[in-house]
């Protein structure tokens, strides 16, 4: 971005707050981690996952955009993927906190990728408040600080009694003047540096209360732009026939010359997924694709299915034969399914590649590594290779990677003109990313009415992670004390989010990975939702057996204050315990995560146990500080509607390597009418700096519907989900 006189551009270059503050956490509790016995589970119990993605952006967390016009508007660049979390809306809160204009003069936009900023343009882990909270804040008080500082040596009076108003510096005898006329002086290189500190907290008007969406307007009028949306001329589209097994691959194309006669086919190439038909519209696209003859190479799971797959997660999750124990003893195990990420906009990107540069437009989470990994493939340095960032019509961890991006620049390049390639529905749910399936074994031992050992032991189908959370494990984990150091990248991400909070004696978790070559990702709360909503249901049933109710047995296990003001509130707001009719029950779950903590209690009606409808639901969070509790209240019951869909009834059939699912009509997501009716959210008030919240809804509420659908229905279920019929015919192959 150009420096311009006439507008006033701000990078903030000293604001370590920040970094400094998790250095000294992460030093400080380091010695006494390996005092009280060193070991993988310890350190994990100081650090989190977002502890590692801040630190690892640190280094550039200060190398943000601010702009005021010359029109007093006021623009943002933000270094992550809008994804409909409503980021762009709390960033903007944010800004014009600091700034004090009104939200709607601040305008956020979302940043090409930029790898300057190294681990600092990724977006996951329910860490982009937690990391721009501080950063932001600075930003925007340096900018406000050079206004007032321009506003001081104009009128010729001293800056510390001046104040900020309504986009305006007023002064102590009423004259105001608008950020929009003290732009250009506080471009001003003679300005000198101008020292800035973001408002207390205390003093906040507008983080902290319900604000709309900025971007709402947009949506539901259609004028929001996403990829395909977007006027990038010549770009023709482009879809891709893909083979009927996972990994599969072109062996040749029969008919070649027959489909490119088509009406309106523009070129029939070939590239490592599949074979892309570029075309005058997408309707005939996709006719051409359909009607092509391939003959394809093995694929990488050709003949396994569901039973296959689940017999060697049982098996890498078996545990050694172990002494008797004292006391009592509870073991159960669990089986969730793998799962689409299916969100309502599909794999899709434009590129437009030249010999000597290359263009792309697409909804990114971790856009550098697609801009290196682009440019690598099309043996272009990565400064002619430009990555543009669209905002996202959902993500719940599918955009992490960049395929379709990858897809269309190989197109472009072989056909030599621009495309714009689209994932049908199909495709995007039978070879997009997937939620890997999880088995699970779980050993509570018990005496004189305590839990005095919780082993939980969990075998997952291995989690693709080469979109740069890698990077960022190898980068950071050798700062961290102890057995982080040399654990791999699924074993750090496991260790740092999945977290029993219950005083349950000596507590393990282990991960085994079983290295399937499947299209696999981290799906909303990756390991947590089934991790932890495995162990709710486990704590509800060692209620049972210690004849302690399921709320006055978790309240007396949890760890702290905190954390047991989330599960009273969320009890007494639920009214637990209330009569309820035959076939109906609630449930409780609670989950703490990314420095936030949640309860969630449901009812369920389940009188037709095939077809179990959640009725009700009330959750309570504490996030430290929300910055837009209405953002918040919308990511819980986000949350929720996932557990509700993948607890109940949403998963993927995999069948001689392949899944069967192919529509939202088959991927039994939730609708409208599996939706509880009644649905209370509480946010506790704010103490502390931002949790995160995007991946804190979910586990709690797994917990909590499958417990409810126990009670409900006299069952002990280890399935999940629980209804998972094929009550359809699979599409052609």
């Amino acid at each position: 971005m150009k420096h311009s006189r006439r507008g006033f551009l701000t990078y903030l270059v000293a604001a370590p707050t920040l970094a400094v503050a998790t250095r000294i956490g992460l030093d400080g509790a380091g010695p006494a981690a390996h005092a009280a016995a060193p070991g993988l589970p310890e350190v994990a119990d100081l650090v989190d996952l977002g502890d590692l993605l801040t630190l690892a952006g640190a280094p550039t967390a200060h190398m943000l955009v601010l702009r005021v016009g010359e029109d007093g508007a006021v623009s943002f660049r933000l270094p992550r993927e809008e994804v409909g979390q409503g980021l762009t809306t709390a960033v903007a809160m944010l800004v014009a906190e600091e700034l004090d204009v009104p939200l709607g003069q601040v305008r956020v936009q979302l940043e090409d990728a930029r790898p300057e900023l190294l681990f600092g343009q990724f977006t996951g882990s329910s860490n982009s408040i937690r990391s721009l909270y501080d950063p932001v804040r600075h930003t925007a008080a340096a900018a406000r600080a050079r206004l007032v500082r321009a506003a001081a040596r104009q009128w010729g009076t001293d800056a510390g009694g001046l104040r900020t108003r309504d986009g305006s510096v007023v002064a102590p005898d009423g004259r105001t003047a608008s950020y929009g006329s003290l732009a250009a002086a506080a471009a001003a290189p003679g300005l000198g540096p101008v020292a800035a500190t973001p408002k207390p907290e205390s003093a906040h008007t507008l983080v902290g209360t319900p604000a709309s969406r900025i971007d709402a307007r947009a949506m539901v009028t259609g004028a929001q732009q996403y990829t395909l949306d977007l006027d990038v001329p010549g770009a023709k589209p482009c879809m891709v026939r893909r083979p009927p097994t996972l990994g599969g691959t072109v062996r040749t194309v029969n008919n070649k010359a027959a489909v490119l006669r088509m009406p309106g086919v523009l070129d029939v190439v070939v590239i490592p997924t599949g074979v892309a038909v570029v075309a005058e519209t997408f309707g005939q696209a996709l006719d051409a694709k359909n009607a092509l003859d391939v003959s394809w190479g093995a694929g990488t799971i050709d003949g396994l299915g569901d039973e296959d797959i689940r017999a060697r997660l049982r098996a890498a999750a078996a545990r050694p034969a172990l002494p008797p124990v004292p006391g009592g003893q509870l073991d159960a195990e669990f089986a969730f399914a793998f799962v689409s990420h299916a969100p309502l906009e599909t794999n899709s990107a434009v590129a437009d590649v030249r010999p000597d540069r290359a263009t792309v437009w697409s909804a990114l989470k971790s856009p550098i590594v697609a801009q290196q990994t682009i440019a690598a493939e099309l043996g272009l340095p990565v400064d002619k290779v430009t990555v543009h960032v669209v905002q996202a019509g959902g993500s719940f961890g599918r955009r992490l990677f960049f395929d379709a991006a990858l897809e269309a620049a190989r197109v472009s390049r072989a056909c030599g003109r621009p495309v714009r390639l689209m994932w049908s529905r199909i495709d995007d749910m039978r070879h997009g990313r997937m939620r890997p399936a999880t088995h699970h074994r779980l050993r509570a031992t018990y005496a004189l009415g305590r839990v005095i050992g919780f082993e939980h032991r969990v075998a997952a189908v291995e989690t693709d992670f080469r979109h740069g959370l890698g990077e960022i494990i190898t980068a950071t984990a050798t700062k961290l004390p102890g057995g982080l150091v040399n654990a791999g990248f699924a074993q750090v991400l496991f260790h740092t989010t999945v977290k029993t909070p219950y005083h349950f004696g000596l507590t393990t978790h282990t991960l085994t990975e079983v290295p399937l070559k499947m299209p696999t990702a981290s799906w909303r709360s990756v390991y947590s939702a089934n991790t932890r909503g495995a162990e709710e249901v486990v704590v509800d049933e060692l209620a049972a057996a210690l004849g302690k109710d399921p709320v006055a047995f978790r309240r007396a296990s949890l760890k702290n204050p905190a954390q047991r003001a989330v599960l009273d509130k969320a009890a007494e707001e639920g009214r637990w315990g209330r009569p309820m009719p035959a076939g109906c029950a609630q449930g409780i779950g609670f989950h703490e995560e990314y420095k936030s903590r949640t309860a969630c209690l449901v009812e369920i009606d389940a009188r037709d146990p095939k077809k179990p409808r959640v009725t009700k639901a009330v959750i309570v969070a504490d996030v430290g500080r929300p910055v837009n509790p209405r953002g918040l209240e919308a990511q819980l019951l986000g949350g929720l509607t996932d557990a509700i869909s993948t607890t109940l009834t949403a998963g993927l059939h995999i069948d001689r390597g392949l899944p069967l699912e192919g529509s939202y009509s088959q991927f039994h997501y939730a609708r409208q009418k599996d939706s509880p009716p009644e649905v209370r959210i509480f946010v506790l008030p704010a103490t502390g700096k931002p949790g995160g919240a995007g991946e804190l809804g979910v586990p709690a509420a797994v917990g909590a519907i499958a417990n409810a659908y126990a009670r409900a229905t006299g069952t002990r279920p280890r399935s999940f989900p629980v209804t998972f019929d094929v009550d359809f015919t699979p599409y052609p192959r």
